[in-house]
């Protein structure tokens, strides 16, 4: 299916005006929010127009599919994310070609990243995902076994823990889906005031299209937005 480029470019200025008024609206500017697109089933020449537009983060939830588009990403004006679950046995596969691993939720898959890391002489970032609302069918760690897991992350090399991320249920309401924006912006805080060696609170990712606003206003300053740029996902039959 053929995405308009016009309908993109509409988007994205929406998408910016919605983050510049909701961070205003908690003493922010656009500039303190991180506007990455979520680019599953996006093909590489429609995320390379948004990355025209000044799109400056991209994210793939899946390695086959970063893979088959990588070389054709413009990545001198981008970063490279990768957003979705990580399985430790694909990790070699991504390690050096992208700038932050968001899905990290187990020490066996830090120490994977860490040896792939060290294979090649680098340190890669990561963000450690939070199951905020304890859903069986989602990934990321329980919110009781943060801190065991960051206690034992801090300790592995060639990885650095940037912050946290959330995929919170979804909600009715606002106020509903604030509640989980709020707990986790006070473990991000709480964490943070610890001052954890190899442990930096710099990025607190939640938000997604529906509720991207609502997460800005409850401490996010990283959204994952992908059909509220790009349109309905298509998935190949």
């Amino acid at each position: 299916m053929e995405r308009s480029l016009a309908d993109v470019t509409y988007n994205y200025q929406k998408i910016c005006e919605n983050i510049e008024r909701a961070a205003q609206s908690v003493g922010k500017t656009a500039s303190d929010i991180t506007f990455l697109a979520a680019t599953k089933t996006v093909d590489a020449d429609v995320i390379n127009h948004a990355i025209s537009l000044g799109l400056r983060y991209i994210g793939e939830n899946r390695v086959q599919e970063l893979l088959s588009k990588y070389d054709s990403y413009d990545l001198d004006h981008a970063s490279l994310q990768f957003i979705g679950h990580l399985q430790t046995n694909k990790v070699r596969q991504i390690v050096g070609k992208v700038d932050l691993i968001q899905s990290v939720d187990s020490v066996k898959l830090a120490k994977e990243i860490s040896r792939c890391s060290e294979k090649l002489g680098i340190t890669t970032d990561i963000l450690l995902e939070v199951n905020i609302g304890r859903e069986e069918n989602k990934s990321g760690v329980m919110p009781e076994n943060l801190p065991d897991l960051l206690d034992q992350v801090k300790d592995i090399p060639a990885v650095k823990v940037r912050g946290l991320m959330a995929i919170p249920p979804i909600c009715e309401n606002a106020q509903e889906n604030c509640k989980f924006f709020d707990n986790m912006r006070k473990f991000f805080l709480d964490i943070g005031s610890k001052n954890i060696d190899n442990i930096s609170m710099d990025i607190l990712s939640m938000g997604m299209s529906d509720d991207y606003e609502e997460a800005i206003r409850c401490g996010a300053n990283m959204i994952r937005v992908g059909s509220a740029l790009f349109g309905k996902r298509y998935y190949p039959a």
